[in-house]
């Protein structure tokens, strides 16, 4: 009985010698990666067991062949754990790391969900208490001269338009997000979706003074659903107009490279915050401390900050990325896509 509590003794005293050294190696990697922990918690076990049983070995005084018998196959079955051990950790840590970014995500989402229901419930409130005051201003006839009935009557349109618009936006924004977008691709010479664009888009730049500059040639035939694609240029052109100041500049122009076609708009809108462009393509994100769109800017126009999400889900949908930067008093937006034939 003696001898098997020097036994247990002395391999306790090795295991926890190799046990405080990776106690420490832990510390000192504690900002490291999931992988890396499992790594060590699993050399530090197999370590442990190598140590206590070399330990009692010798102390068992065996003949130098037996010894190295018992060293061999202990270092045979510490290396064979030590493999399996690091390729299920790998997995294990993969899994970690997903389940973690998923959980993230997820929270990021439902975030966007009730910020999305909060900003969208303001941009209807709104409208709709303007709607009902101006028809009951009708229904009960206290407004009686015609100029003042036909100006209810074109703003209870303007607005019914207004709020038209945003549940467009907020159906393709719920289509892209559910994956549930089919986009029907061909060649479409980029050149006259821009046209397009720039003849629906000139009514409200001319009201505010502001020049929408195109390129005249080098215009390439782009991959796309020419639907959607039309709504992306739309909705850079309208975002760039809208924040714009009068007597301002929209320029347009597009090229291609190796294997991508590339669409720029760019304008003199100043300039964005540099913390606020990772946040530009976020839902309902307008870069204002005020939901409601400032009059004289385009405001009726507006998609409730919906516009430049939904350029990036059907850009994304495409296959395709876009990106902005600040440009010398401006911004300018650059989208990528897939040149037709390659």
């Amino acid at each position: 009985m003696r001898d098997l509590a020097l036994i247990f003794g002395a391999a306790l005293a090795a295991a926890l010698c190799v046990g405080l050294l990776g106690a420490v190696a832990l510390r000192l990697l504690r900002g490291r990666s999931i992988l890396v922990h499992v790594v060590v918690l699993l050399a530090m076990t197999v370590s442990a067991v190598v140590a206590g049983v070399a330990v009692v070995a010798e102390a068992m005084f065996l003949s130098p062949h037996d010894l190295e018998v018992v060293l061999i196959t202990v270092s045979a079955a510490a290396v064979v754990s030590l493999a399996v051990g690091w390729l299920f950790g790998r997995r294990l840590a993969a899994a970690a790391v997903w389940a973690g970014q998923a959980r993230e995500r997820e929270r990021r989402i439902e975030k966007g969900r009730r910020d999305l229901v909060a900003w969208v419930s303001h941009d209807l409130r709104t409208p709709l208490a303007g709607l009902r005051a101006m028809a009951e201003a009708l229904e009960d006839r206290v407004v009686r001269d015609p100029e003042t009935v036909d100006e209810y009557h074109h703003r209870i349109r303007v607005e019914t338009d207004r709020m038209t618009r945003l549940v467009d936006d907020l159906f393709e924004l719920s289509r892209i997000n559910a994956g549930a977008l089919r986009l029907s691709l061909s060649a479409v010479p980029l050149g006259d979706v821009v046209s397009d664009a720039l003849a629906s888009t000139a009514p409200l730049a001319a009201a505010r003074r502001i020049r929408l500059v195109a390129a005249e040639s080098g215009w390439p035939t782009v991959t796309a659903s020419e639907p959607e694609l039309a709504r992306v240029v739309g909705n850079l052109l309208l975002n760039a107009v809208r924040y714009t100041p009068e007597d301002g500049t929209v320029r347009v122009d597009a090229g291609r490279d190796a294997e991508t076609a590339w669409l720029a708009v760019a304008d003199t809108c100043g300039g964005i915050p540099e913390s606020d462009l990772p946040r530009l393509f976020d839902v309902a994100f307008r870069g204002e401390p005020a939901r409601t769109p400032r009059p004289g800017n385009g405001g009726g126009e507006g998609s409730g900050g919906l516009g430049l999400a939904i350029v990036r889900g059907l850009i994304e949908a495409h296959g395709g990325r876009v990106d902005v930067q600040n440009i010398t008093d401006g911004c300018r937006f650059v989208v990528r896509l897939p040149v037709a034939g390659t």
